[in-house]
């Protein structure tokens, strides 16, 4: 079960990255986390970047309200939506991101 939680900024959730994958897609759970693969290797930052970028084109909400909040140099990582950005609800963000656990994207 994913694990959302509510912080003084936003919210905060776990994902789990598989880097070099053949194409960027959500797989669904692995364990208490998101499992995303990714197109980008895990060097210099680019599966990071690229990570926010899918996060925020599947969502929709801006990339500039996410954050890797720990978990830079990790397969694992926690990330913070901060919800002031855009007018967004903590509501409507948890909602996002637990619609993205049934639904398959590329």
């Amino acid at each position: 079960m994913l694990d959302i939680k509510k912080t003084d900024t936003g919210i905060c959730f776990k994902i789990y990255v598989q880097p070099k994958a053949s194409k960027n897609t959500i797989v669904g759970l692995h364990d208490d986390a998101l499992k995303i693969r990714l197109t980008a290797p895990p060097v210099d930052g680019a599966a990071n970047k690229l990570c926010i970028k899918y996060l925020s084109k599947i969502t929709g909400i801006s990339k500039a309200a996410f954050e890797i909040a720990s978990g830079h140099t990790s397969r694992t990582k926690q990330i913070l939506i901060h919800c002031q950005e855009d007018n967004l609800s903590c509501e409507k963000a948890a909602a996002i991101i637990k619609k993205l656990i049934n639904t398959k994207t590329s």
